[in-house]
């Protein structure tokens, strides 16, 4: 099966390097291009590619808003994002927009091409070190607009903990292993998880996770 990829990018020598890097692998194909967040949203509806690298700093609607309208759409893509920049709120809003992962443009080729795998497959938050560590900074202590999600009490205990693991970026297969459960099972829980908080995806169960005071830095 061939990923399809529409890089998003202001800067057209930025888009010929991702282009290059992502046409270099068997399984990846970018399929188009857009120079800002309004040229992104009209191409994916009309391309409906897999995957979004969609720039943080963007003219016309930043990358963002392209997020969070490109989630909204009926087929939406899954969105990487990526920037030169490392502010903490970029990390936290592009999660709370429905961004499955975050990287910096300085990553090395190898991580770049794995992230767009793995959000592709939907099961983990891509999380290089630096990402993990902005994430816990500024989700230290909730935010003043924050408030702990009323399904968060119909949780079960075995959800609790598969949220919490969830959380700390465990894949399907790892949560399994640590647990001592089926697979299968791992990924009806994650699914229950998702139906009773009303969550998108595993990166706002990520967000919901360190919100909720469920994971603490370092812990």
């Amino acid at each position: 099966m061939t990923i399809t990829v529409l890089v998003v990018d202001d800067e057209a020598i930025v888009r010929d390097g991702l282009r290059t890097i992502i046409d270099l692998e068997n399984d990846l194909e970018v399929v188009g291009e857009a120079a800002n967040g309004e040229e992104a949203v009209a191409a994916a509806g009309q391309l409906t590619p897999d995957v979004a690298l969609v720039d943080i700093q963007m003219p016309v609607l930043d990358g963002i808003e392209t997020t969070r309208r490109l989630t909204r759409m009926t087929q939406p893509p899954k969105v990487l994002l990526l920037t030169t920049f490392d502010r903490n709120e970029y990390v936290y809003e592009g999660m709370k927009a429905g961004a499955g992962g975050f990287l910096l443009k300085d990553v090395r080729r190898s991580q770049l091409t794995e992230a767009i795998r793995a959000i592709t497959a939907g099961d983990t938050l891509i999380a290089p070190a630096v990402t993990r560590r902005l994430i816990e900074e500024f989700c230290r202590l909730p935010s003043p607009s924050a408030s702990r999600p009323a399904g968060l009490a119909d949780l079960s205990e075995r959800e609790l903990e598969i949220l919490t693991l969830i959380g700390r970026g465990r894949s399907n297969a790892e949560i399994a292993q640590d647990l001592v459960i089926a697979e299968t099972t791992v990924r009806t829980h994650v699914s229950r998880v998702l139906t009773k908080l009303d969550l998108r995806d595993r990166a706002q169960a990520v967000v919901i996770a360190y919100e909720s005071g469920l994971i603490r830095p370092g812990s």
